[in-house]
């Protein structure tokens, strides 16, 4: 399938698209990159919402979102403005509209650019299925032109431009009913307001394709891309966001696998990453992903151009492999731990690995986050593993080895091609995309003990290991592949985003059987430090396959980042449900500051606590309200209760001693 939803699979070259001038700051063509946030404080708030506006802007925001969801808060934008003004502040900013036309054409006068989820600006979300005939579905349509054609030509009028931000958790039913809850209906909801532009000649758009599932994300960006090219429509500038990402840790990866997946293919003209935290800890997170790209074409080793490509890279679809072990076939990815870099090991060290032990009861315990598998390099460990952690050496210390059966040899690819003494089950061999000869290709596919460790040094990580796979898959080589990189100097922050680009990326779109994680340096480490960074690699592992949505190994939290709209603090209360739940393995929580991102935006969550009003608190099972109006200082225990009530409540366990 040579689908075309990027300028390159292999080189770094951004897409060119049109240049959507935005308060004097340009956006999309040869411009840089842009950074945005969205405030949290309430609109009505003038001085506070100037006040954070300023802290952002020092924080690296060129452009500032700011919610109006109705009359009034779009009326005092314009104070807003001006106080900015008057304090030598001009960044654009941005009307935020859901629900209200009338709020739109106010802001419009006033703001550099709106934004309108198509989902919602002329429709009510009622959760209807309803069956449209050609002529129904076109009076509808024909409804959305009347609704929205007086802010276009407001927008024209006064030189205002436009986000038309599609939510993946708010589709219209119409769209629903007509293309499903799909990266395609994702896609035409878009189209549909974006047509309307286009007829009254104006183009002066952004585009954003957000869901809180980053597989459905990356699929509607790229979707998006190939529909504006086939219908010969304008190459507009995109947005790019992870809905509802999160906080902390999972809410930087989940956003890194999404974002950083597109803007590795050159897509991409501003971000925002939405974190359930103070806004102007946004911007460095969306500056770090971007900056990796601002040298990426002089610093990347050339790859051979992509003339086949075997995925479809609009719908997720696993690479089909060999069962090897407990690798490929149906398995989930597995995570290596690499402890090469430890002389001995002792038994707490596999602590750092989710792997406890107890001296008074001399036996171990696994965590969530256990490590399926252990690399220990030269230095065998001297003792017996828990059962479910299997130890790989390299292979000159395998063949040493007293016991070769209960460790697994690690060869590169010239030991492979040269030797016949192998395990009698699983042997891992790590390559690079220059070791791929027919030679390798033939032994392979004859060979079903094989995992391959890929791993490139190209600073184009992910395309060069991308490549990888479609060499493999081209050829018909069907064995298990583990995502390996190796990390030089970075910040932890900056290991955290490039790690969950490079193996998120690939994973996104079914390739990769597993990950192994560690650093190229040997710097000048105690123990303990070499354990805690160990410990955060295994952690980080576990983190990027779930927010890949390949391997649920935790709870999931999808709450919002907050902003004007929102009825009670979500940092805080996000850290309650977090505190009570976060031993509940595979269960989704969505948590939403009001009903804006409430019943659509947490659309892939299991179960839903939404502000509805002062202290009043609804809450969900999937998407339907099971309790309307429940005291916030009861709600946390009213939704364990719940999902009590549904079998899927475990009491946490105690930590072992």
């Amino acid at each position: 399938m040579n689908k075309i939803y990027c300028p390159s699979l292999t080189e770094y070259i951004r897409r060119k698209t049109r240049v959507v001038n935005i308060g004097g700051v340009p956006v999309g063509g040869d411009y840089p990159i842009r950074v945005q946030s969205m405030t949290t404080v309430d609109t009505m708030d003038t001085m506070g919402s100037v006040a954070q506006c300023i802290r952002m802007i020092e924080a690296g925001c060129e452009y500032i979102r700011i919610t109006a969801p109705s009359i009034k808060e779009a009326e005092n934008l314009k104070n807003i403005k001006e106080e900015l003004a008057r304090r030598g502040y001009k960044v654009p900013l941005i009307a935020d509209i859901h629900f209200t036309p009338n709020a739109a054409e106010v802001a419009a006068r006033i703001v550099e650019k709106v934004r309108v989820n198509p989902g919602n600006y002329a429709d009510k979300k009622k959760f209807q299925v309803i069956e449209y005939d050609d002529a129904s579905y076109q009076a509808e349509l024909d409804r959305i032109r009347e609704r929205f054609v007086p802010l276009v030509r407001i927008c024209k009028e006064y030189g205002t431009a436009m986000r038309i931000g599609t939510n993946h958790g708010s589709l219209s039913d119409r769209i629903l009913s007509r293309y499903g809850d799909t990266p395609l209906g994702m896609v035409e909801s878009a189209l549909e307001f974006l047509r309307i532009c286009e007829e009254e000649q104006y183009y002066d758009i952004v585009i954003s394709m957000k869901a809180s599932n980053t597989q459905v994300m990356v699929q509607a960006y790229r979707l998006l891309v190939q529909q504006l090219d086939e219908e010969g429509l304008q190459p507009y500038p995109l947005h790019l966001g992870v809905t509802e990402a999160g906080e902390a840790e999972d809410g930087r990866i989940k956003s890194a696998v999404g974002i950083g997946t597109l803007l590795e293919d050159g897509l991409g003209d501003t971000v925002r990453v939405s974190l359930t935290e103070a806004p102007e800890a946004e911007a460095p997170v969306a500056q770090a992903l971007i900056d990796r790209y601002t040298h990426r074409a002089e610093k990347a080793m050339p790859i051979e151009p992509v003339c086949h490509i075997p995925i479809n890279p609009f719908q997720y679809h696993r690479r089909e492999t060999t069962e090897t072990e407990n690798l490929g076939g149906q398995n989930v990815p597995r995570v290596i731990a690499d402890l090469s870099r430890l002389t001995v090991v002792k038994y707490a060290d596999l602590k750092c690995v989710g792997h406890l032990y107890s001296m008074l009861l001399d036996k171990f315990s696994m965590n969530d986050l256990g490590a399926d598998y252990i690399y220990t390099g030269a230095n065998p460990i001297s003792f017996m593993l828990p059962n479910g952690l299997k130890e790989i050496v390299d292979y000159k210390a395998w063949q040493g080895a007293a016991d070769r059966n209960n460790r697994l040899p690690l060869l590169n690819a010239a030991q492979y091609m040269a030797t016949t003494e192998l395990h009698p089950t699983l042997n891992f061999v790590v390559l690079g995309i220059h070791d791929m000869d027919a030679a390798l290709m033939e032994r392979l596919k004859q060979d079903t003990t094989a995992v391959l460790l890929l791993q490139t040094q190209n600073e184009h990580a992910m395309p060069e290991l991308r490549k990888c796979f479609f060499r493999l898959m081209n050829n018909g080589v069907q064995n298990p592949c583990v995502i390996t990189r190796a990390y030089g100097q970075l910040t932890p922050d900056e290991m955290q985003l490039y790690a969950a680009t490079d193996v998120g990326g690939l994973l996104i779109d079914g390739l990769g059987d597993g990950i192994m994680l560690s650093t190229g340096l040997l710097p000048d480490q105690e123990k303990a430090e070499w354990l805690q960074t160990i410990g955060k690699f295994n952690d980080l592992s576990f983190g990027i396959l779930q927010a890949a949505r390949t391997r649920m190994s935790k709870t999931e939290y999808i709450s919002c980042p907050s902003c004007g709209r929102t009825l009670f603090d979500l940092q805080e209360t996000t850290a309650m449900i977090r505190k009570r739940t976060d031993h509940l393995k595979g269960v989704k929580i969505g948590i939403m500051g009001c009903i804006v991102n409430g019943p659509g935006e947490m659309a892939d969550a299991d179960y839903g606590y939404v502000g509805v009003g002062k202290d009043k608190i609804a809450l969900y099972r999937g998407q339907n309200v099971v309790k309307k109006a429940v005291p916030a200082d009861r709600a946390v225990d009213e939704l364990i209760n719940l999902i009590r009530e549904d079998a899927r409540w475990i009491e946490p366990l105690q930590p072992a001693e």
